[in-house]
């Protein structure tokens, strides 16, 4: 699908029911477990939850990082760049659907592990949805601080600039 204006991203957004997400770009939670599970502090947590989850040209998804492993999919759209920063070291992955040039439609971000994502420069939209087991709770997200993130990988600095709001 080619989105050529606002417009056309507004009717995805109208279609999918989707809101403004905290961390930027648009979210609606599709699927949640009516089964509990307790985690390591003792906190009760859906088995597993899912999302759509939309960026577009004038939003991104913060730095930040979650307590347990989520999932990424590509549905649609344009490329996607995420930046993960893991211990010591940090990468750059692409999701989207030209496997040839190293995209992928799908991607694990571990526990634990700061990202952010943005559209490749140039694009307009791109569709992606989220997975976790056990299931996403605001509780459990920490939003990533510029100065202490560049401080620990100064060779990402700009993305680090671009992906943060503190």
């Amino acid at each position: 699908m080619k989105v050529n204006s606002k417009d056309q991203v507004g009717a995805i957004i109208d279609r999918l029911k989707l809101l403004p997400h905290p961390e930027g770009g648009y979210y609606r939670e599709t699927y949640k477990c009516d089964r509990q599970i307790s985690v390591s502090d003792g906190r009760e947590r859906a088995v597993g939850t899912a999302i759509y989850y939309l960026l577009t040209e004038s939003t991104f998804s913060e730095m930040h990082r979650l307590r347990f492993d989520e999932i990424f999919h590509f549905y649609m759209g344009d490329a996607v760049e995420m930046l993960q920063l893991h211990e010591g070291q940090s990468k750059i992955h692409l999701l989207g659907t030209d496997l040839s040039n190293g995209q992928v439609p799908q991607l694990l971000v571990p526990a634990g592990v700061w990202q952010g994502s943005r559209l490749v420069p140039g694009g307009q939209f791109a569709l992606l949805g989220t997975t976790m087991t056990p299931g996403f709770d605001f509780a459990d997200y920490e939003q990533g601080r510029r100065s202490e993130l560049i401080s620990a990988y100064p060779e990402q600095r700009s993305l680090i600039e671009y992906l943060t709001r503190v």
